[in-house]
């Protein structure tokens, strides 16, 4: 659960890409053979996994942007993405390092024809 909060605060916040968007595959083609390579369910997943495991390593290695995400728990959608926008806005290192920590989902979804999300 709180990874999807980290991870729905900093999209919500601005960062490029959502974790909790829309598949690459929505709009896959009926045919496999007719998708990009690498754009299958297993490269998606793959890449979520260690784009998860890096970001749990970096809060783990930022106690107090660990401490920042963590006080989110609970909190209204809105509020959520108010406190983020102005605490990234205020930290831009956190927000840089986030953003590059989620740049291969950003690529996979650019790559296998995502639709932009909301």
């Amino acid at each position: 659960m709180l990874s999807r909060l980290v991870i729905a605060a900093c999209t919500g916040a601005g960062i490029s890409g959502a974790l909790l968007g829309a598949s690459p595959l929505a709009q896959a083609d009926q045919d496999p053979a007719a998708n990009p390579p690498n754009c299958s369910a297993a490269d998606l997943e793959g890449v979520r996994a260690g784009v998860s495991a890096s970001t749990s390593a970096y809060l783990f290695g930022h106690p107090d942007v660990n401490y920042f995400f963590t006080s989110l728990e609970g909190l209204a959608r809105e509020q959520v993405a108010a406190k983020t926008k102005a605490y990234l806005n205020s930290h831009p290192d956190v927000k840089a390092d986030l953003t590059n920590i989620r740049q291969p989902l950003v690529d996979i979804k650019d790559r296998c024809g995502a639709p932009p999300n909301p």
